[in-house]
C-alpha cells in the first residue's frame, strides 16, 4: 500500500514519524497503520489530489510522495486560509517535531506568526508579501527553534516566556509569571506551565486558542485533550495552570502545535475546558512516552 509503483500513486514512505499533521489534512486518506501515516486510498477527485499536496507541503519528513516525486512546487497550497484571520503556515519542520504554525492577521494590517515552520528564506517572503510580520508568538521552547530567523527576516519582535528563555535567549520580549499579558490589542499571551516550564496560550480576540502543546483536539477522543504522555516539566503543574486559566478563556477555534484543530461555539468550549481542568487534576505523573499519545 506504501510503495510507489508504476501508476506514479501515492505513498508514505520509511522516515514517516507518525506527527498526525497528513492526517490532519487528508483525512480518509491517510490515517494511521501498524503505527505511522499510511495512504489508505487514492485520491478520485480533483479536490482529494490537493488535500494530499497539502499533506504532502506540511509533512515535516517529506515522507508523503507521488509515485518517486516529490509534489509539484507550484501546486504548494501554503499559508492555507483556515478562516478570515488565521493562515496554517504548513512545511512544519523536523526541528519542531513537525509542529503547526499559523500566521495570524490583525485588523491594522500587519500579522503574527504563532510559532514557526521550516525555516526558509522563500517561505519568509511569501509570509512578507500578505503585510508586515511584527511579531513572531512562540509557544513554548519545543517550538523555538526558527523564531529567530524568521524575527530578523520580518523585522519582528521574538516572544518567549521566562520559564523556556534558555531556547532563545536573544528573544525581544519576555513574558513572566503566570499571569495574563496583554501583547497587542485583543491579543493576550497567558502563561501554561505543564508541558514545559515556559508554555504559553496565545488568545486572540476571544476567538482564537492558540494552545502550542497544552492541549488539542483528539479524534480519538472526540475532545480537548492533555498529551499526558509527553509533559516534559509537570502534570500536576498543567492541571493548576489550567485550573487557574480556564475561566479566563473564551474561544470559538482551537488550534494547537500539534492534534487537530476544531471549531466548536465558545460556550462549548468553555464547558468542554473546565472538565478538561478536572481530569487533568486526576492524572499522576508518568514517563515520556510518544508511543501513547492518541491523535
Amino acid at each position: 500500500m506504501n510503495e510507489p509503483t508504476a501508476d506514479a500513486s501515492w505513498h508514505v514512505d520509511q522516515r514517516c514519524t507518525n506527527c498526525d499533521v497528513a492526517r490532519q489534512l487528508a483525512p480518509g486518506l491517510i490515517a494511521e497503520v501498524d503505527g505511522r501515516s499510511s495512504v489508505v486510498r487514492q485520491p478520485r477527485t480533483e479536490a482529494e489530489e490537493v488535500a494530499l499536496e497539502a499533506a504532502a507541503f506540511a509533512c515535516h519528513t517529506r515522507s508523503i510522495r507521488h509515485g518517486t516525486h516529490a509534489p509539484e512546487p507550484t501546486r504548494d497550497p501554503f499559508p492555507l486560509r483556515l478562516t478570515e484571520h488565521v493562515l496554517l503556515c504548513g512545511h512544519n519542520s523536523p526541528h519542531t517535531a513537525g509542529a503547526n504554525s499559523y500566521l495570524l492577521r490583525r485588523p491594522t494590517g500587519n500579522l503574527m506568526m504563532v510559532d514557526t515552520p521550516r525555516w526558509s528564506s522563500a517561505l519568509a517572503e511569501r509570509f512578507s508579501a500578505l503585510g508586515p510580520v511584527t511579531d513572531v508568538l512562540l509557544t513554548h521552547r519545543d517550538h523555538a527553534a526558527h523564531g529567530r530567523a524568521y524575527a530578523d527576516r520580518f523585522g519582528a519582535r521574538l516572544w518567549i516566556h521566562e520559564g523556556d528563555l534558555a531556547a532563545a535567549p536573544d528573544a525581544d520580549r519576555i513574558l513572566r509569571g503566570t499571569g495574563p499579558t496583554e501583547i497587542a490589542d485583543g491579543v493576550t499571551a497567558h502563561p501554561l506551565p505543564g508541558h514545559t516550564e515556559g508554555s504559553v496560550l496565545y488568545l486572540a480576540d476571544d476567538t482564537y486558542c492558540f494552545s502550542g502543546d497544552s492541549f488539542y483536539w483528539s479524534r480519538d477522543a472526540d475532545d480537548i485533550v492533555v498529551a499526558e504522555s509527553v509533559t516534559w516539566y509537570s502534570i500536576s503543574e498543567l492541571a493548576a495552570s489550567l485550573a487557574r486559566t480556564a475561566p479566563q478563556l473564551r474561544f470559538a477555534w482551537l488550534l494547537p502545535g500539534h492534534g487537530d484543530r476544531r471549531q466548536l461555539p465558545a460556550e462549548e468550549f468553555t464547558r468542554r475546558l473546565q472538565d478538561l481542568a478536572k481530569h487533568t487534576e486526576q492524572l499522576l505523573p508518568r514517563p515520556v512516552d510518544f508511543t501513547a499519545v492518541r491523535w
